[in-house]
């Protein structure tokens, strides 16, 4: 039995605890929120725009209550990818890998690497945990998405699953998702550019100590790039872009502009405003959503 809903009225949060306490085998997709012409009236009278699901942004795949795999749309989840991101490859070793690799599944590219002496199988594991739950902890911050979890709907062949215990991964989403709010006020949209200040840029670099996912997102800085392009080109989430603009902002180090041809995403304003209004207004539509879902469960 699938389960269907948007996070504006069921959250992330409260579909993780679900599917942990039921100890739930499935898939979860969660897609791009598409706002329509036509009005809804939730269960607190307060109309809004209907949502309908776009592309699917995020999968992730559990068995028996615990999380063992996230993809996330707009980054590419390829292993030496997530092994470089992880610190266990240099991008001219992750490059030729992928190169090289393209036709073997990750599976049997991490059998390679090992018997090649590139990485550990203790290396994969902790980069695949780390890259898997920085997804969720992304997508815990979500406010408008349609999602849909299909029971014991098997991951993709080709990827490698690890199990990761749902309830640290909500106790310290949860926590972040505190450390991140200031961070998502300072930045809403995404789809702005970043470009170093007229005032000679080189020289406010000088003596200055980076880590290297800043240094990452410095090298690909023009106004031509957008934060979200910049995002996707370091195989960063929505959340980790965030943290390393805002410092650099901070720093005086660039300036936000807006990027060519950057249209207002009035869709996503409205439904991610949507969603954030019926989650500070309509608490008791929530946790009628909550009884529904959890008698789905029961009866499944």
């Amino acid at each position: 039995m699938a389960l269907k809903g948007n996070l504006a009225d069921f959250s992330t949060t409260q579909i993780l605890h679900l599917i942990n306490l039921a100890k739930k085998t499935g898939t979860l997709r969660i897609y791009e929120p598409i706002v329509t012409n036509e009005t809804i009236t939730d269960g607190a009278g307060i109309k809004r725009p209907k949502v309908i699901a776009g592309e699917e942004r995020v999968l992730a795949c559990f068995k028996e209550g615990r999380l063992i795999l996230a993809m996330m749309g707009d980054q590419d989840g390829h292993l030496a990818n997530v092994l470089h991101k992880a610190g266990k490859l240099n991008a001219e070793q992750a490059r030729v890998i992928k190169q090289r690799g393209s036709k073997y599944s990750d599976k049997a590219l991490a059998l390679m690497l090992i018997n090649a002496n590139y990485v550990t199988q203790a290396d994969i594991v902790r980069s695949l945990k780390q890259h898997t739950v920085g997804i969720m902890y992304d997508i815990m911050t979500w406010t408008s998405e349609p999602f849909v979890f299909d029971e014991n709907v098997p991951p993709p062949a080709e990827r490698i699953t690890v199990p990761i215990d749902l309830k640290n991964v909500i106790i310290e989403g949860t926590r972040l998702i505190e450390e991140t709010k200031p961070l998502e006020e300072e930045l809403p949209n995404l789809d702005f550019a970043l470009k170093f200040p007229d005032d000679a840029p080189g020289d406010k670099f000088r003596g200055i100590h980076l880590s290297v996912e800043q240094w990452r997102v410095v090298s690909f800085i023009n106004p031509n790039n957008s934060i979200r392009r910049i995002a996707k080109a370091c195989n960063m989430t929505d959340t980790e872009i965030r943290k390393v603009v805002y410092g650099l902002l901070q720093a005086g180090l660039v300036e936000m502009v807006k990027s060519p041809g950057m249209q207002q995403p009035k869709a996503q304003a409205a439904a991610t405003s949507s969603g954030r209004r019926s989650t500070a207004q309509a608490p008791s539509v929530k946790r009628s959503v909550v009884e529904r879902l959890i008698a789905k469960i029961k009866e499944s």
